[in-house]
């Protein structure tokens, strides 16, 4: 129905010579009524059978005169103004002209009472007719273009899979004004001719069956209930969608359903970001929340992306008070107003400051006495710190230092620091810096534990790699390039990452804070490297564009600090178990407390007097394993072979 609406092409003129045919139908049909109306009110036999052919013969030849002469036939209808409406009422004028002098010629003094008054019967139904079917044509027009419209606005979808979550989301989209579910769709005719939830269920095996079903069954979308499924689909399904021009949507998740009732918002196209991973890593989110319910913590980076999905998660935990410390004040007021629309019961207090300036940040700790710590403060992007290594030094190394030592001075329970896969045997100024905090963190808590430091505070540490659309990183960067037309630029062809999403990796914070039992560093299992290539081919797949036609990828060569891949973290080499199969401990190298503090506050001398030579010299000889790559800092590492 709706494809051959849209064949019409409403937006298109409808022909003149249709137009010029259905006035031709309509004056002659208002003749022959005029004709039977006069019979039946002025007697049955007041015309001949030979005036009434030559009546109907010169309204045919007369009508067509004149709406040839006047053109009435080549006016927009949908834009009439009155000036057509006058060349119409002309036209029938003409006719009723014609008409008599034709019988005048013919039967002479056949011009008597009865025949004018059928005359004027005529030309009133003739004029009327032909008005009322430019309105109709008008009134159809719209219903058809409003249909139409309509359609469009409300995609037919079919749901991926028979499981129970793909039948409740017929239920809770059956009132939606933007999704119309049309039935289930399997890999398979296993269950071919079968009906769920009163639907019917389809099938596929090829691209051909999911074209017959965009062509002949007018689907619009396939709505994955889970991004598991879609994850197994992405060669094959997914593929054939994106080569017919069918969307691909996803279904929320719980905690986007309220009340039962799935939002708009909440079902989206399928991103690259649903497909990249693999099954997260199942916590139990009940211990989680146990260990921070009733408790004040502070999150510093509140306002970036991990920062931020952390302080999401933690209003949900029933703790007694969040502080968020931050020196971004956009991103401070967006995260501000987010918790006071979605939590309006938890208190939470915004900070303005920066971990790098130890007065503020007492400040903080002194006037809100935080239990736990999550320490996401940092700067974090490659060639910008390659190119700006004493702010990374003051971000990531003083900055830490201040927050693990005001941890210590206010009896803090737990200092959660996030670092990164970059610290493993860093390439970069930023993987170094970050190596420098956990050093420095690693030997404040294990001094504690050996009584060397006063202080009750546990310092946990996690590691993990590239986290999905966090600020700044390579998908947001791809995204944008396609939206531009190109071209998406790649480093090198075999560059590959890992990578997880931030709720997971949120998650993993949380997880350890709670697991840990002491100063350790933990890493987990993030599957199998991405090579970016390959992903961003798969992001203009999606986008619905072909590679080298639509959109180019260039090959840009690495930038400054950077590796081709990143270690792996979790093998048994260099980690030991916990009690999660996919949380291990990283085994690294300890230092004293004092040489750990000597070397920070030295570097921080350094940084803060912009002596970059020295500072870099300094880091290498504290990370011996920090060699530098495709960096201008390359030559330090020569000094010291």
């Amino acid at each position: 129905m709706y494809r051959i609406i849209d064949k019409l092409q409403l937006d298109r003129y409808v022909n003149s010579r249709l137009i010029l045919a259905l006035d031709l139908f309509v004056s002659m049909g208002a003749t022959i009524v005029a004709l039977l109306l006069a019979s039946i009110l002025l007697g049955e036999e007041i015309f001949s059978f030979n005036l009434m052919a030559w009546w109907l013969g010169g309204a045919l030849f007369f009508s067509l005169a004149a709406f040839l002469f006047l053109q009435t036939h080549k006016s927009i209808i949908r834009h009439a103004t009155l000036r057509e409406l006058a060349r119409l009422s002309v036209a029938v004028f003409l006719k009723g002209v014609g008409v008599v002098a034709l019988l005048e010629v013919v039967f002479w003094g056949a011009l008597q009472p009865r025949v004018c008054i059928t005359l004027l019967f005529d030309l009133l139904l003739t004029l009327s007719s032909l008005i009322v079917m430019r309105v109709a044509m008008v009134v159809v027009y719209d219903l058809l273009k409003n249909s139409r419209q309509k359609h469009r606005n409300c995609r037919r979808i079919l749901i991926y899979g028979t499981g129970d979550k793909g039948a409740s989301l017929v239920t809770q989209l059956q009132n939606s004004q933007e999704y119309q579910v049309v039935g289930f769709l399997t890999y398979g005719k296993a269950l071919k001719n079968h009906m769920l939830a009163d639907l019917p269920v389809y099938y596929f095996e090829t691209e051909d069956n999911v074209k017959y079903l965009h062509n002949h069954k007018d689907i619009d979308a396939i709505l994955f209930a889970h991004a598991r499924e879609a994850r197994e689909e992405q060669e094959r399904l997914i593929r054939f969608c994106t080569d017919c021009n069918i969307k691909v949507l996803i279904a929320p998740s719980i905690d986007e359903v309220v009340d039962g009732k799935v939002q708009k918002q909440a079902i989206r196209e399928i991103k690259i970001e649903d497909l990249l991973g693999r099954e997260e890593i199942k916590i139990s989110m009940d211990e989680i929340i146990a260990n921070f319910r009733g408790k004040t913590i502070m999150v510093t980076g509140a306002a970036g992306s991990i920062g931020s999905e952390l302080c999401r998660q933690l209003a949900t935990f029933g703790i007694k008070e969040l502080v968020l410390f931050d020196n971004s004040e956009t991103p401070m007021h967006n995260i501000r107003l987010e918790l006071e629309d979605r939590f309006p019961d938890l208190k939470f207090i915004p900070v303005i400051g920066d971990v790098r300036m130890l007065p503020r940040l007492d400040f903080a700790f002194r006037t809100y006495r935080p239990q736990v710590v999550f320490h996401a403060a940092a700067y974090k992007h490659v060639p910008l710190m390659e190119e700006n290594p004493c702010e990374a030094v003051l971000a990531n190394v003083a900055g830490s230092r201040n927050v693990a030592d005001k941890c210590i001075e206010y009896d803090v329970e737990k200092m959660v620091m996030i670092s990164t896969d970059k610290a493993v045997n860093p390439t970069n100024i930023m993987g170094c810096t970050k190596r420098l905090a956990e050093i420095y963190v690693q030997s404040l808590g294990l001094a504690i534990e050996a009584g060397k430091v006063k202080g009750k505070t546990k310092f946990v540490t996690t590691r993990f790699g590239n986290v999905l659309g966090s600020n700044g990183s390579v998908i947001p960067r791809f995204r944008e390039q396609i939206a531009k037309g190109g071209p998406v630029t790649v480093t090198h062809p075999d560059i590959t990452r890992f990578f997880m999403t931030i709720p997971e990796a949120c998650r993993l914070v949380m997880e350890a804070a709670t697991m840990a039992t002491g100063t350790q560093i933990f890493v987990f299992d993030m599957g199998k490297s991405v090579k970016i290539a390959h992903l961003a081919k798969r992001m203009i797949e999606l986008a619905g564009l072909e590679i080298d036609k639509d959109i180019k990828i260039e090959y840009t060569g690495l930038r400054p600090g950077e590796k081709l891949y990143e270690e792996v973290l979790s093998n048994t080499e260099n980690t030991l178990p916990t009690s999660h199969d996919r949380i291990r401990i990283a085994k690294v190298r300890e230092y004293d407390y004092a040489d750990a503090l000597k070397g920070a506050q030295e570097l921080e001398e350094l940084s803060r007097a912009v002596i970059i030579p020295d500072m870099v010299r300094l880091m290498k000889k504290i990370v011996p394993e920090f060699k530098s790559k495709n960096s201008r800092f390359e030559e330090f590492d020569k000094e010291t072979k």
